[in-house]
């Protein structure tokens, strides 16, 4: 490889941020940006499994790692969390935003749900969102430089066919659901219009479902609407998206939305 490519994707000396970091998306965020050099924390709202994540991250990668409980939900909570990150390192260089979630052990179905239901998961994907921009945009902003990524979904760009849900035997996912991610969407683009004068890269990435032991038959009905023919796979199908928005390759690139699902949402 020519050294100017590989100086385009190298990340040695940065530092980042995943939240929702100890596992699935997170996790793969995680990995390959210590992959490419940087110092990682994570977060999670068990603060067990975020140090846990972190040791196994430093043990794999040999990179500094730190990792923190973190409910997002509570913006004083990300600011005393981005204070420990900002001691421990005084640059943030990249801010993968992944910590979200969907129903829970709650019901999906709109008609049986509560207004707390859906206050709780606007709030746990889309505010809390909203608060770690804030603060660590804010010390970017500062420093002339930095890249947010923050993660969508198809679902905010789509309405879902709910009947491979029902074949499936499976709930679904909450409506609220696809309008946070909706609003994430929209978020990374206004963001992105405010932040990039400051010179921080605001983008986001909108992945499609990926197979987690779900029944064969959602499997089946999934992969057979995606032109790709499969589901996503953990570990493998994310990692090139996330270290393009991460590094110098993307320098140019703001207020994108960059679509992982194998092709599902073309032919919808």
């Amino acid at each position: 490889m020519h050294p100017d490519i590989a100086a385009m994707f190298d990340l040695s000396g940065k530092t980042a941020v995943v939240t929702g970091g100890a596992r699935h998306l997170g996790w793969d965020a995680a990995a390959t940006l210590a992959k490419a050099g940087c110092a990682v924390a994570v977060t999670s709202r068990d603060g067990a499994r975020a140090a846990d994540s972190a040791a196994r991250l430093g043990e794999l990668f040999g990179v500094d790692t730190m990792g923190l409980a973190l409910d997002q939900r509570d913006g004083q909570q990300v600011a005393a969390v981005a204070g420990q990150i900002f001691a421990w390192r005084p640059r943030v260089d990249v801010l993968v935003n992944n910590a979200g979630g969907a129903a829970g052990d709650r019901p999906g179905i709109l008609f049986e749900r509560t207004g707390e239901d859906a206050a709780a998961l606007i709030e746990t994907n889309l505010t809390g969102m909203v608060h770690c921009c804030r603060v660590f945009g804010e010390r970017m902003a500062a420093e002339g430089s930095g890249k947010i990524i923050n993660i969508a979904s198809m679902a905010g760009m789509m309405g879902r066919d709910r009947r491979m849900y029902a074949r499936a035997g499976m709930k679904g996912q909450p409506v609220e659901y696809a309008a946070a991610k909706a609003g994430v969407i929209g978020l990374t683009r206004d963001l992105a219009g405010f932040l990039s004068p400051m010179g921080v890269c605001v983008n986001a990435i909108s992945p499609g479902g990926f197979e987690r032991g779900q029944p064969e038959q959602f499997v089946r009905d999934y992969s057979d609407r995606t032109p790709m023919g499969r589901m996503g796979r953990d570990g493998v199908d994310l990692n090139g998206a996330v270290l393009f928005l991460a590094c110098a390759a993307s320098d140019y690139v703001t207020g994108h939305n960059l679509v992982v699902d194998g092709g599902f949402s073309i032919w919808h």
